[in-house]
């Protein structure tokens, strides 16, 4: 079941071909990869035909953290300046605006660790359920990417399948074929070895033939 994908020319039959545990095939398979991937030649991109793909979750964030992976960049550390409560440094300590910085920061501070208890509080009266409604979704996505996984692998086996009942078919076709190529050939050697028979006995008889006629003409002649 020859076939064509580009220039490359398909022609072997994997579920009917046979030989391939004989001795020397696995190497000389190894040595054909191997000049194959000698006369490939990749470009810098190899990709480059392809359009670029649309990113449509990319966000700023996550473009600006790309880049810096792309740049070879070290991640910046966590900053826990915001959770510090310092006080004014040591020439500000009779400066009232600073002071006045300071305890606003506090406020902000503690209005921040109330919402954070507020969010604690919340959660354990209700995280519960969020988590399990959370949980069911996540169940019925799961059955979903099951029956799908299920559906693809049912179509892959009915590929080979179908690829395994071609190409039997085929290597059938191709046996009957070479049985019968074979058949015509030893019939073709069978006929050359008759003609040549047939030559060489031709050829002893020519003699035998000519001292016939010439005895015969003898003959003739006597009896006229």
């Amino acid at each position: 079941m020859a076939g064509s994908f580009g220039e490359v020319q398909l022609d072997a039959l994997p579920y009917s071909d046979q030989g391939y545990e004989e001795p020397g095939v696995r190497e000389m398979a190894l040595r054909m990869v191997e000049d194959e991937t000698k006369r490939y030649r990749p470009t810098k991109n190899y990709l480059e035909y392809f359009p670029t793909p649309a990113h449509t979750y990319e966000t700023p964030i996550l473009k600006a953290e790309l880049e810096r992976i792309s740049n070879r960049q070290p991640m910046e550390m966590l900053s826990m300046k915001r959770y510090e409560l310092p006080q004014p440094a040591a020439g500000q300590k009779n400066d009232i605006a600073a002071w006045q910085d300071a305890v606003n920061n506090s406020y902000a501070q503690l209005e921040h660790q109330a919402g954070r208890i507020i969010n604690l509080e919340l959660l354990s009266q209700h995280g519960g359920q969020a988590w399990r409604l959370h949980n069911e979704q996540l169940m019925l996505g799961l059955d979903v990417e099951q029956h799908q996984l299920k559906s693809i692998r049912h179509k892959i086996q009915e590929v080979n399948w179908q690829r395994k009942q071609e190409q039997t078919a085929a290597g059938e076709e191709l046996s009957l074929l070479e049985n019968h190529w074979s058949s015509l050939v030893r019939k073709n050697y069978e006929i050359d070895k008759a003609c040549m028979e047939l030559e060489v006995e031709i050829k002893q008889l020519k003699p035998q033939q000519g001292q016939e006629v010439s005895e015969h003409s003898d003959t003739v002649s006597t009896e006229t």
